[in-house]
């Protein structure tokens, strides 16, 4: 038996290794077929699943794909009949190396740095690059720049055509115009209107792409993939050029004799709306924005910065209590010169104190108690209600960036009668310059709100003109309300604060307003600075023009009768020559 089991022993290794050998070739041919199932699953998801996005890869590489620039319409201001063109296109060269066809790389950086102005150092680093094909080093050369090199006949030295956007008129209409400058998206417009009408003066890019062959080159018998790019539009503004830069040199030279931060100025016609000047001082060149140091100063304040505008304020607050019925001019009150709301007393300006009183009275002598007794007889909630309808504490809708709501939330509280005592004579709400001209407007027109209106008219790139109609907002006050304020403002002109507002032959009527400006990081106003404004039109009895001035503390006077007063008399006086109106008073000698 025991030799039986040696004789059987061996036998059991030898079909153990044999199975061995089979489990490994089946393993082995199971892996084979798995990976072939991994491949062809692969394989379906690249040439079916995935074939279109391989396709596009395929083809990117064998395809040159060139952008085609849309050409930027012009913006224009109006010149009478014509157009003033203040933003074009404008072919500049750009002066660039090809490094290793420069044979005196010393003596072409100390050239190039003498005609172009630009770092020798910075020059000759580029220079010496040789394996970069192209090295820019200096973009818009002048004429005269590029004249003198190509008299040097420098090796590797070359020039390339580019357009750039030019600004003929430099610092006139600045603010509003804006400019354009680099983004993410390529050139793009910034500020003004440049921005506000991006969509429509850029217009559309197109392209061109055609196969090219394994070293880049084009592939002449293939067909060529051509989207024609669609110039942009060309837009007339509705500022009137003569006007602007009246408006503006009044402005520089009031700001300099007044010694203030800064002044700006709005000018429209009440019946349509169109903006005919808006400007503001200091300005900017918009050809030369990048050195400009203060960024604030492509900000437009009359539309981006709003305040709390004092006594300009109280007209609206009269005409909203004639409206409802509840004061006339000749409405009377007594005046004891104070006001004691919440424990806090709200006085007069100087301390004065005016008796018995009428409502042009508090007008003209810019009675704040006067327009307190107004806010209380016409309730919280309706003024409040009729001070939105004039469009305050909303935006406009004038199509220009960075446009400002101002700010009525202190009278979010009908309980707070303070607040609502203060916002009556223009303290602790703001107000940009725009809505005041569009609420004096309204004013102005009848009773009716108008849309400010920036652009008067488009013409696209095949010349067809569209004009940009007037549009009304609402009614916001009756004809009467319309025409007893005209008789209040002319009064104020006349016999009030606002004299040196006068135009000799001509109604005029407005308002001054001598606005406090609040503590910044603290409680209170700062009695060392003041905004002056005045706010009127002209001729009361057939409204053409309304006027907006401000001025920014001015250091050598105190009282808006003094700065914004005589400003807006020197504008008035000058539109009302400019247009023609006949005078209807006579004039004393």
């Amino acid at each position: 038996m025991s030799a039986l089991r040696r004789a059987i022993r061996p036998t059991k290794p030898a079909r153990t290794a044999e199975a061995a050998s089979h489990w490994r070739l089946y393993f082995f041919r199971g892996s084979l077929f798995l990976v072939g199932l991994v491949i062809v699953g692969r394989l379906y998801v690249l040439q079916v699943v995935g074939r279109e996005k391989w396709i596009a890869m395929a083809e990117e590489q064998h395809t040159v794909a060139q952008a085609l620039r849309a050409e930027w319409g012009s913006i224009a201001l109006r010149d009478g009949d014509l157009a003033y063109p203040v933003a074009v296109n404008r072919e500049y060269k750009l002066a660039y190396v090809i490094p290793k066809l420069v044979e005196d790389v010393a003596g072409t950086a100390v050239a190039l740095s003498a005609v172009l102005g630009v770092d020798e150092s910075l020059v000759r680093e580029r220079l010496s690059d040789r394996a970069d094909p192209f090295e820019v080093i200096k973009k818009k050369i002048t004429p005269e720049e590029e004249a003198k090199l190509k008299e040097l006949k420098l090796k590797g030295v070359n020039f390339l055509p580019e357009v750039y956007r030019y600004y003929p008129a430099g610092e006139l209409a600045s603010k509003v115009i804006g400019f354009v400058g680099p983004s993410d998206l390529g050139e793009i417009g910034i500020y003004g209107v440049e921005a506000g009408w991006n969509g429509e003066l850029h217009g559309r890019d197109g392209t061109l792409s055609q196969e090219r062959d394994a070293a880049g080159r084009w592939i002449s018998l293939t067909d060529r993939e051509h989207v024609e790019p669609e110039d942009g539009d060309s837009l007339v503004l509705t500022i009137d050029r003569v006007i602007q830069y009246e408006v503006e040199k009044i402005l520089a030279e009031s700001r300099e004799k007044f010694n203030a931060d800064s002044g700006s100025a709005v000018v429209l016609e009440p019946k349509t709306g169109k903006i005919l000047a808006m400007a503001s001082v200091p300005q900017f060149n918009p050809n030369e924005y990048g050195k400009t140091e203060d960024i604030g100063l492509f900000m437009n304040p009359i539309i981006s910065l709003p305040y709390e505008s004092g006594s300009v304020m109280k007209p609206i607050t009269m005409a909203i209590g004639i409206e409802e019925g509840k004061v006339s001019p000749h409405t009377e009150f007594v005046d004891t010169g104070v006001v004691n709301e919440a424990g806090y007393n709200i006085q007069n300006a100087e301390g004065k104190v005016y008796g018995r009183s009428t409502m042009t009275k508090v007008l003209e002598e810019s009675i704040n108690t006067g327009v307190m007794y107004v806010e209380r007889l016409v309730g919280h909630g309706a003024f409040r209600d009729r001070l939105r309808s004039f469009g305050f504490g909303a935006k406009t809708g004038i199509r220009l960036p960075a446009e400002h709501p101002g700010n009525l939330k202190n009278l979010d509280n009908l309980k707070s009668t303070i607040q609502f005592l203060t916002a009556s004579f223009g303290q602790g709400i703001t107000v940009t310059s725009l809505q005041l001209a569009m609420a004096y407007g309204a004013l102005a027109n009848g009773g009716v709100l108008m849309k400010p209106q920036i652009v008067d008219r488009v013409i696209d790139r095949d010349g067809e003109v569209r004009p940009i109609e007037p549009e009304e907002v609402r009614r916001v006050v009756s004809q009467e309300t319309s025409k007893a304020m005209g008789e209040m403002l002319r009064s104020v002109v006349v016999n009030g604060h606002g004299k040196r507002a006068d135009v000799p032959g001509y109604l005029v009527g407005g308002k001054t307003g001598t606005a406090q400006v609040a503590k910044s990081g603290s409680k209170g106003y700062d009695e060392n600075i003041t905004i002056g404004s005045f706010v009127g039109y002209a001729p009361i009895n057939d409204p053409r023009f309304v006027i907006v001035v401000k001025f920014d503390n001015p250091k050598d006077v105190q009282w808006a009768e003094s700065s914004a007063a005589p400003a807006f008399g020197s504008i008035m006086r000058f539109l009302l020559s400019y247009a023609k109106v006949p005078t209807t008073e006579p004039i004393k000698k």
